[in-house]
């Protein structure tokens, strides 16, 4: 079954559940209840990709307010980015609109998701990949949306320059710093900047965020994502003269 298929009985746990991430997950999976501080109740057990969904959709619909205008352009655009089958958009908007009218602030969502993650930082920049790739699908990053998504990534735990390298992957390698993509000094050796690079690739191979439990439907982002530190580390290997 799809990640989608699975969200019916994910999305019923949203509704009638205690916390606005845990529960969700921990309704369909049977495991897991989070309240609004997170404890949990039961073994943990959630299943990662319903979760990691959960997650995209749920502080995609608090991002949408973050300009202070909410519309369903965006649940429009999330569902053409992570192509949601027709049968399953009821689903997707039922999440999103309870995420965007529930009072609880976007900085609890992201403690929350934050502490499910707990010891897997690709995981939460994966979710950050997609958080960005919502706010850009209208083509402009909106300076509200941008707030959002710096402090989500610093609740996450991630450094200004660790936001600064997954920021750089969203925009462009043509309007992106290459240095900044990979997350190198532009005084950095050598080594450092292939040993880096080499970390990138395989933290992004899209096999390695099956292993970490993203969902298939979600993989095309990081075959995006990889293309551009591809194109970072070659246009650097060119302006050093070096050879890849």
């Amino acid at each position: 079954m799809s990640i989608w298929g699975k969200l019916g009985g994910a999305a019923a746990g949203f509704l009638l559940g205690g916390g606005p991430i845990g529960a969700l997950a921990g309704a369909f999976a049977g495991h897991v209840l989070f309240d609004r501080g997170g404890r949990t109740a039961g073994d943990g057990n959630a299943e990662p990709g319903i979760v990691f969904t959960i997650a995209i959709i749920a502080l995609g619909a608090k991002m949408a307010k973050a300009d202070g205008t909410v519309t369903d352009d965006e649940i429009e655009a999330f569902g053409r980015i992570f192509r949601v089958p027709p049968a399953e958009e009821a689903n997707v908007r039922r999440i999103f609109n309870f995420a965007r009218q529930d009072t609880a602030g976007y900085e609890i969502y992201a403690g929350q998701i934050a502490r499910m993650f707990r010891g897997n930082p690709g995981m939460l920049e994966d979710v950050l990949d997609g958080l960005f790739e919502i706010a850009r699908a209208d083509g402009v990053l909106h300076p509200a949306e941008l707030q959002f998504l710096e402090r989500v990534a610093e609740i996450f735990g991630f450094s200004p320059d660790e936001f600064r390298r997954i920021r750089a992957s969203h925009i462009g390698p043509d309007q992106a710093d290459p240095y900044v993509i990979l997350g190198v000094d532009r005084a950095a050796s050598e080594d450092e900047i292939k040993r880096t690079y080499r970390l990138l690739v395989r933290e992004n191979h899209p096999d390695s965020l099956m292993a970490r439990g993203v969902p298939e439907e979600f993989l095309r982002l990081a075959n995006e994502k990889l293309a551009a530190i591809n194109g970072a580390y070659a246009k650097v290997m060119r302006e050093r003269r070096l050879a890849s």
